[in-house]
């Protein structure tokens, strides 16, 4: 039997030790916290967002990262290949809005305890607590790898499946890029990809907890559309997040780290449902009948209590206006800022709390067919640990998935082979 390591216990780790021992390699998995599937738990607000329903070609144009780097992957380990899995050891699942699939119990606990159930059966060795400090080397080969109590555990082939460098503190702290690197790979530079974004404006903080959707929201840096999304958005005490907001950050991350001084607006349309021309007329129904009101009491039926003072400024009108006073000019200043109401934004909130890390080891030194390095033979690479990532919506913990199944497919051929 060959012997097969595998580094990191998390979506794409479990897979891939999965498909080793399904191979028929006898698998150790290495997690350096005290428990797996750390962030596995923390995903989809504690609900693991397993995957996305999609075909193959719409899962591929979600992942902006590479996508196109895990075509042969997402084939070989399909997005019903993993519900399938889960459900046949006991773990029903559902798919709801935007093909977004959850387990029925809607408990991420439940997809992690299946997921190590299944490595149980399959008699892998899974060793917690456990951080690997070194790869061992000899010639073109890894032979092992160290741990930082010193112990060493030989292999045939090593996985690293190690995750990004976001959340440290379910253990995704970069470890594998430092591995990568004694492997001689290059380290595409780390960049938050689905992150919050910062605002200074103190409108926005006075917003905190506020939650709207249904709106259009633009990234702009100038005149130039960065990037534009529709659904739901959250401001919070630094700014703004949500789905479609953490959609948007990979496009202000890239514009920031290019220029960090680039100077970039959330251009938000709060009723995109309606034309300037609709709009304007339903406001003016609204000023009639509030007529003899003041202009912060005359748009209840329109926002939500907490924007309005908020929308008011943005169009530099006064709240104690009264709406029979407001003049054509000043009613399509509103109009304006309604369907324009801007968010200056000064960054992203740290890699640390992104969701999902952009960058990492360079897919041009790794084979699609195999995930094997392109420098290091019987090493492989799965999951976020690679420079490959997604929009939410399940298209990440896929790819993790897809990618460690194949690695481990491969990483356990090499041991029966003895060459690749």
């Amino acid at each position: 039997m060959s012997r097969v390591l595998v580094i990191g216990a998390g979506a794409a780790g479990f897979l891939a030790a999965i498909s080793a021992a399904r191979s028929g390699a006898r698998v150790t998995l290495l997690e350096k916290m005290g428990m797996a599937g750390r962030k596995l738990m923390i995903t989809g607000k504690g609900r693991c967002n397993i995957t996305n329903a999609c075909d193959i070609r719409d899962m591929i144009s979600m992942i902006p990262g590479n996508g196109k780097f895990l075509f042969g992957a997402f084939h070989s380990f399909t997005n019903r290949d993993i519900m399938e899995l889960l459900e046949q050891n006991g773990l029903p699942v559902k798919v709801e809005r935007g093909g977004r699939v959850f387990p029925q119990s809607d408990r991420a606990l439940d997809v992690v305890k299946t997921l190590e159930k299944i490595l149980r059966d399959l008699h892998v060795r899974l060793l917690k607590n456990k951080r690997v400090e070194h790869l061992e080397l000899a010639g073109d080969r890894v032979t092992g790898v160290i741990d930082g109590q010193g112990n060493h555990y030989p292999a045939d082939a090593v996985i690293i499946a190690t995750g990004g460098a976001s959340y440290p503190r379910t253990g995704s702290t970069g470890d594998g890029y430092r591995l990568a690197r004694e492997a001689g790979h290059t380290i595409v530079p780390p960049k938050p990809a689905l992150v919050p974004l910062e605002s200074d404006d103190d409108r926005i903080r006075s917003l905190q907890g506020l939650s709207l959707r249904n709106v259009r929201a633009t990234l702009l840096q100038g005149d130039r559309v960065l990037g534009q999304e529709f659904g739901e958005m959250l401001f919070t005490h630094f700014g703004v997040s949500g789905p479609i907001i953490l959609t948007l950050s990979r496009a202000a991350s890239g514009a920031w780290q290019k220029d960090p001084k680039a100077l970039l607006d959330l251009s938000i349309d709060l009723k995109p449902a309606l034309t300037v021309e609709q709009l304007d007329a339903r406001v003016q129904r609204d000023f009639a009948k509030y007529s003899r009101k003041q202009l912060k009491s005359g748009l209840h039926d329109l926002l939500p209590q907490s924007l309005i003072p908020a929308v008011i400024d943005g169009a530099c009108l006064r709240p104690e206006q009264e709406v029979n006073q407001i003049t054509r000019k000043e009613r399509q200043r509103l109009v304006e800022t309604l369907k324009g109401f801007t968010v200056p934004l000064t960054g992203t909130r740290p890699l640390a709390e992104a969701i999902v890390t952009a960058g990492g080891v360079s897919t041009r030194e790794i084979n699609p067919s195999t995930f094997a390095s392109r420098k290091v033979p019987n090493l492989y690479f799965a999951g976020e640990v690679m420079d490959v990532d997604g929009y939410t919506g399940g298209y990440n913990l896929q790819a993790a998935f897809s990618s460690g199944y194949v690695a481990g497919t491969h990483a356990a051929e090499w041991g029966k082979e003895g060459t690749k």
